[in-house]
């Protein structure tokens, strides 16, 4: 495993390390530690999350497996450095992150657009993947399941060009750090009090110490890029066809972004794709409930014997 610009810090009582190395520019990930020889997962944040959205889950996995935690594309300290925060480029850079950091095939753990990015750097890829995890994944399904309005007017906002830039600069100037984390958690969680006040303030820090504006423009682009997935699916659709790995899904009953109505539909007639639902919790499972997320984890690892 390689990485420079090594630094230690301490979060839901890890003591994570922080690794940079180069995809094409500099990509930043967290080593949340676990053993050396053990399965290797990668965890792959969603839209405007980072590395921190896996804190919390972090201490109830590491005593059997290593984790890291990558940050995407213009997302968490992975600078956009000429690469393009589109689906796309975070499929390429995953991809490029896993050849870099491991010689052996990695269980990937991907939420909401990281599950779309996971997904498909496993169809692109299937070689470097033992495993796939989608947490609240955002992959297009034949038919669109109930979304919350708050949740379609700001998709709205953001796909127009102009418009969305307007929007997040308007957001910048009246919005601390802590105000915008504590409205994204309350939009993915059902109650945003049950993440650890720790992992919480982590992420407040990590927003105040960013370029925010440099943010919102990465958001942009991943979120444009997405939409234009879901509203055409069909290229998308046939790539994830190929996947033959073995799939554990969770989901949150309670997700206004992804509804359950269409994780069932993801997972119909997979024989290979197992979804377990976390009731009354949101899109975020492993921040709002990382127990019963390491749990279901564990007992899928287990029974599917990956290494």
């Amino acid at each position: 495993m390689t990485g420079a610009g090594v630094t230690g810090a301490g979060v839901a009582g890890v003591a994570m390390s922080s690794h940079t190395i180069d995809v094409d520019g500099p990509v930043h990930y967290a080593d949340y530690g676990g053993p050396v020889d053990a399965p290797l997962l990668v965890g792959v944040h969603g839209l405007g999350g980072s590395h921190l959205n896996w804190a919390a889950l972090a201490p109830h996995l590491i005593d059997r497996y290593r984790l890291l935690a990558v940050d995407l594309v213009g997302h968490g300290h992975t600078p956009a450095a000429g690469r393009r925060p589109d689906v796309d480029g975070h499929v390429a850079v995953l991809e490029g992150f896993i050849r870099a950091i491991s010689d052996r095939p990695v269980v990937l753990m991907g939420n909401s657009l990281g599950g779309l990015v996971a997904a498909l750097c496993t169809a692109d890829a299937p070689d470097l993947v033992s495993g796939l995890i989608l947490v609240d994944p955002a992959l297009p399904a034949g038919r669109l399941g109930m979304v919350h309005p708050r949740v379609m007017a700001n998709f709205a906002l953001c796909a127009v060009p102009g418009v969305g830039e307007r929007y997040l600069a308007a957001l910048r100037t009246r919005t601390t750090p802590e105000q915008k984390v504590r409205r994204v958690l309350r939009t993915t969680c059902v109650d945003s009090g049950r993440v650890p006040v720790e992992v919480v303030d982590a992420h407040i820090a990590l927003t105040a110490a960013g370029d925010r504006a440099k943010g919102d423009q990465a958001y942009l682009t991943s979120a444009r890029s997405l939409s234009w997935i879901l509203a055409r699916p069909g290229s998308t659709v046939d790539r994830l066809e190929g996947i033959d790995h073995p799939v554990l899904h969770l989901h949150g009953a309670r997700d206004v972004l992804v509804p359950l109505s269409a994780a069932r539909q993801m997972a119909r007639g997979r024989a290979d794709w197992q979804l377990e639902v976390a009731r009354d919790i949101g899109h975020a499972p492993m921040l709002e409930t990382p127990v019963w997320t390491a749990h279901r984890i564990v007992e899928w690892m287990d029974d599917r014997q990956l290494t």
